[in-house]
């Protein structure tokens, strides 16, 4: 684990859209084919904006990205809930991507059947088993959960599927999100913190007791790969020991 901590909001975005941009490069010249898990919520859509955006816009090889969700809500496309349309609507539809590469939850489904069909859709284009992104992007809630793994859910403990369904029970809300396996297989998983409070969360998940049930981003380890914190100061504020980005 590398926690790398960034002076505020834009550098730290600033730094997530550096490795999107990097990987995507390294992914697309290697094999042809970059595949990222994009996460939702508020602290992600400034980086999102910055990568449809000048310098890179132009430099990131869009016609081999292949864009996914970790997780998202069961609401239809241009649901202002759905984490889709907020990455639609701050980079997606700016950047020329090919419409077939953006792999969207089809959250207007029942949620068992969307997940159902999300799964289809993974193994159409990693084939079958476990799929290995080369970036998964992650947020983490005030609450510990990540994606959409909430603290003490069933799916905390799922190990066959890829994806899944959670009831965010605060707003009665049925989400779809990736499974442990799948988040844990990435070649690099990226979380994204920013603001001061976010910094207790932050400093429970990293330096805090043990106890993942009760705080699910402890649950994420990669099996071989890098996970990197990307903070600004503010949320990494209450950490012990830093290592500065």
């Amino acid at each position: 684990m590398t926690i790398h901590v960034h002076p505020d909001p834009d550098a730290a975005s600033r730094a997530g859209a550096e490795r999107f941009r990097d990987l995507a490069c390294a992914a697309v010249e290697s094999s042809g084919r970059f595949a990222v898990a994009l996460s939702g919520g508020t602290a992600p859509e400034r980086m999102y904006r910055m990568l449809g955006e000048g310098p890179f816009l132009s430099a990131i090889p869009w016609e081999g990205v292949h864009v996914f969700w970790g997780d998202d809500r069961c609401v239809p496309p241009g649901h202002p809930r759905s984490n889709f349309t907020m990455a639609d609507r701050a980079f997606l539809r700016t950047v020329p991507i090919p419409p077939a590469n953006v792999h969207r939850m089809r959250g207007e489904l029942p949620p068992e059947e969307g997940a159902a069909h999300y799964t289809a859709e993974l193994e159409s284009v990693f084939g079958p088993g476990v799929p290995r992104f080369d970036l998964v992007h992650l947020g983490i809630g005030p609450d510990g959960h990540t994606a959409s793994l909430f603290p003490f859910d069933e799916l905390l403990r799922e190990r066959e599927r890829t994806v899944g369904t959670a009831l965010f029970r605060e707003l009665g809300e049925w989400r779809l999100s990736f499974t442990l396996p799948v988040i844990n297989a990435a070649r690099v998983i990226d979380v994204l913190a920013l603001g001061a409070a976010k910094a207790e969360i932050v400093r429970t998940a990293i330096e805090g007791p043990l106890d993942p049930h009760r705080i699910p981003m402890q649950f994420i380890h990669p099996t071989d790969g890098q996970m990197i914190w990307t903070l600004d100061e503010a949320a990494a504020a209450r950490l012990k020991s830093i290592r500065q980005g």
